[in-house]
């Protein structure tokens, strides 16, 4: 063929490479679906798949920084040290539980309430095989997979159950045991998430009724939000929280540029949260999908930061930077059951009202008396219903299944959680002591003291 060409005068191989650009160009112009709408071919999909995954799962890693900021921010420098063990140490037993038995509860071979028990998750056997040199494998690793590497898809599950632990680790702060907080992270990322996504994601008996919730307002935030509200009425409010008077003790953040930050680590976290849970990005609906999810994740931050400002003084008597930046997090919480909506001025509704959500929720928890260190409670599991409920309102979910979800989920939840916590508090106990509480866990439990420059003064309000 080339030698053909070479034969032919210049003028016309100039012409033919004319008309053959001409057609190409005309073929994407007038025919842009035969290019572009079945996306790239197999190995180009799985590549860009796997690394989706991957990708958007560091992202959401990152939000536990965030929550490590948030954390430590809000609590007094007494006791910062023991939200940064707490953190990186629930990440690590998340990650082992999820590997050993979590994974396998939660999508292998689910028959309507639990997977089949297995220890421990690894690559297909077609997998194994490509990397043992059997280039032939790769063939049956396109034909018989999912679409991307399982272990890729492992490691953007395993970090949705980490996030779940930490909601529960910011609302017991200043005074659940470090014991008794890692059994239960144990617990709950082995067993109790697990199962809940069995239900849902895992193809499960509420997946079958038609529940809908895109990344997790209800699987993830409000399980951790449930799990958390149990833990808080077994454990207790800090001490002299709520006076004999009946009057609350402020309690501000001892640092709140860090807990800003925090924040500010979660919105972007949360990119990967809602973004990756497109669950795919090998073609053009993919990527168009998956930009409207994030556009509406950010909106929708944006929008109950906005609302949480303006009605922090009427309800809370002052500017509340705390419940502002709590404003954010219930705007994403809120959004997350469903990001995908094409119509941008719902993902503002749906945070707007998120941000109303967490000001009232902070203020109603004061009332009964429960106390919540960093507001998780109204920003995962008041705002998480809210979100799973709007869902209904954008998406045409059949509100009784919806509301059925919930209730289930919470119920569930909230029932294992409160019997294990009260179960360790019969046994190992869940709350440090006395002396402990007033000097501070990280010089009573740690001895190690976040500022050991400064001077720790016992709080004559804990008496």
């Amino acid at each position: 063929m080339f030698r053909l060409l070479d034969s032919l005068p210049a003028p016309r191989l100039a012409v033919i490479a004319a008309a053959t650009g001409i057609a190409t160009v005309a073929l994407l112009l007038v025919r842009p679906s035969v290019a572009y709408a079945a996306g790239v071919d197999d190995d180009a999909a799985f590549v860009f798949n796997t690394f989706s995954f991957l990708i958007w799962g560091a992202l959401v890693m990152w939000m536990c920084a965030g929550f490590t900021m948030l954390e430590s921010g809000s609590v007094r420098t007494k006791n910062a040290s023991m939200i940064c063990l707490k953190n990186i140490g629930l990440y690590s037993i998340a990650a082992l539980a999820y590997f050993f038995i979590g994974y396998n509860l939660m999508y292998t071979d689910v028959m309507q309430v639990i997977g089949m028990p297995g220890f421990m998750y690894g690559p297909t056997g077609d997998e194994v095989a490509l990397l043992g040199g059997d280039d032939s494998a790769a063939a049956s690793v396109l034909a018989n997979g999912a679409g991307y590497a399982s272990m890729s898809d492992w490691f953007f599950q395993m970090v949705f159950v980490a996030t779940a632990a930490s909601i529960v680790s910011g609302a017991l702060a200043e005074r659940v045991k470090m014991w008794s907080f890692l059994l239960f992270t144990l617990v709950l990322t082995g067993i109790i998430y697990p199962v809940v996504g069995a239900w849902t994601w895992g193809g499960g008996w509420l997946s079958e009724l038609g529940f809908s919730d895109f990344a997790g307002s209800t699987i993830v935030h409000s399980t951790g939000g449930w799990a958390a509200l149990a833990g808080m009425l077994v454990v207790g409010p800090r001490l002299g929280k709520f006076r004999a008077d009946g009057s609350v003790r402020a309690t501000p953040p001892s640092n709140i540029l860090v807990v800003t930050l925090g924040v500010f680590i979660l919105w972007f976290g949360w990119i990967g949260f809602n973004g990756g849970s497109q669950l795919g990005i090998a073609s053009v609906k993919d990527a168009v999908a998956m930009s409207i999810v994030i556009v509406n994740t950010n909106l929708a931050a944006a929008a109950g930061v906005v609302v949480a400002l303006l009605v922090s003084r009427p309800l809370l008597g002052r500017i509340d930077l705390f419940a502002i930046l709590n404003g954010a997090i219930a705007g994403l919480v809120s959004i997350t059951a469903r990001p995908d909506i094409t119509e941008h001025y719902w993902a503002v509704i749906i945070g707007a009202v998120g941000g109303l959500v967490v000001v009232l929720g902070l203020k109603l928890l004061e009332k009964v008396k429960l106390d919540d260190v960093v507001g998780a409670v109204p920003a995962h599991l008041f705002a998480g219903i809210w979100g799973t409920l709007a869902v209904s309102i954008t998406g045409g979910a059949p509100i009784h299944i919806q509301a059925l979800g919930i209730l289930s989920i919470g119920a569930f939840v909230f029932s294992v959680s409160w019997g294990l916590w009260q179960l360790m508090e019969i046994t190992i106990k869940t709350r440090v002591s006395y002396d402990v509480e007033r000097l501070g866990q990280d010089a009573g439990e740690l001895r190690m003291e976040s500022y050991p420059e400064f001077v720790l003064m016992p709080d004559m309000d804990e008496d």
